[in-house]
């Protein structure tokens, strides 16, 4: 069995049991931990360090990680449960029963999906492509072949955008995706996209935190070629997504407002679908710097890390959560109809007057004049 399929533990308990290993290294070497068949990393005080799972300031969670003893950057093992794990392992699953998309509900999987976004897609000495994401946000983990291959978080209509305002989100906000590089183009983003959009099917309205990258357009515009009846539903948003901050997503495809690189479109007349590459892009954003990647978090909009890591404006609703429907039902009187705009494909422009013989010759001799 692995760690996921193990008895549920406290994040206190993982805490403390991560406490105590350290202490206990202090007083020297605590042998080798077989990384490969041809590999092995000595544990170590110097090694081994503590990651924090969640923000500063939110709950201490730590989980101890192994280095090498050359790159302090990457992990090959993590400590669970009184023993040290290979990261492959802790990313699989022994339960047949999980496959598909399936909620985050235990510290393990919160787990699960700290290590793809912080430490598996992560490139060598650069630092991780988001933010962490706190304890309480909605995650789905994506499990295929009995591994985790992605996952993606939502920031729920009503929940605050950060933690130094009122300001509350007016819709759902779909904040990070994330597809592991060796499982992308295989379609997988289309079916997050679908599970996003059924999950909450009596929204009217849901958003997608900006900016969208290259790939995670190629993935809407796919999703949206198939789905004709979320074409009025998608927007793009910062936070908290009132009108002013949202833009129709199929609307701004059909404007030629996303770029759309050359593997993108290739992917799309071959019918694979295309993962937002958890780079800049995903979508969210997501880095602490802001626009990650704006991996996409939105008002920390993935707060650039604005998720999702974008910096994004927190301007916007200072306002109970209660009267959250009553302020989003305002929509604006002059919103555009995509379906109307996108079907016409000639722009209607005022009828010009025909001007009589005298005004023409007079407009002939202002133009020889000037």
């Amino acid at each position: 069995m692995y760690p996921v399929d193990l008895p549920a533990v406290e994040d206190s308990d993982l805490a403390s049991t991560s406490e105590y290993y350290l202490s206990s290294l202090e007083s020297g070497n605590d042998g080798w931990f077989q990384s490969s068949q041809t590999s092995k990393v000595p544990i170590t005080s110097t090694n081994v360090s503590q990651l924090q799972l969640f923000g500063d300031d939110q709950p201490t969670c730590t989980v101890l990680a192994l280095h090498p003893p050359d790159d302090q950057t990457q992990v090959v093992a993590v400590y669970l449960l009184e023993k040290w794990w290979c990261l492959d392992d802790v990313l699989r699953t022994s339960t047949k029963s999980r496959s598909g998309l399936v909620s985050v509900q235990s510290i393990t999987e919160r787990l699960i999906v700290f290590l793809l976004s912080q430490v598996v897609e992560r490139p060598s000495q650069e630092a991780a492509l988001f933010s962490r994401h706190p304890p309480t946000e909605s995650c789905k983990v994506l499990w295929r072949d009995s591994r985790a291959v992605g996952f993606y978080t939502v920031k729920h209509k009503g929940s605050l955008c950060d933690g130094w305002s009122s300001s509350c989100y007016l819709l759902p906000v779909l904040d990070t995706v994330l597809v592991r590089r060796s499982c992308r183009r295989r379609g997988f983003g289309l079916q997050i996209l679908e599970d996003f959009c059924s999950s909450f099917s009596a929204e009217e309205f849901l958003g997608v935190s900006s900016p969208l990258s290259p790939s995670m357009a190629a993935v809407f515009r796919r999703f949206l070629q198939q789905h004709e009846e979320h074409r009025e539903r998608l927007y793009e948003v910062e936070a908290p997504g009132s009108w002013t901050q949202r833009r129709n997503i199929w609307l701004n495809i059909q404007l030629g407002r996303y770029s759309i690189g050359v593997n993108e479109e290739s992917n799309q007349t071959s019918g694979e679908g295309q993962e937002n590459e958890a780079d800049d892009s995903s979508q969210t954003r997501r880095r602490d710097q802001t626009s990650d990647e704006q991996p996409t978090k939105l008002c920390d909009l993935s707060q650039r890390e604005i998720s999702p890591s974008i910096k994004i404006s927190e301007t916007g609703c200072r306002c109970p959560a209660a009267a959250l429907d009553r302020l989003d039902s305002r929509r604006p009187n002059r919103l555009l109809n995509t379906n109307r705009s996108l079907r016409s494909k000639d722009f209607s422009f005022p009828r010009l007057r025909r001007k009589g013989p005298e005004e023409t010759h007079k407009s002939g001799k202002r133009a020889r004049r000037t």
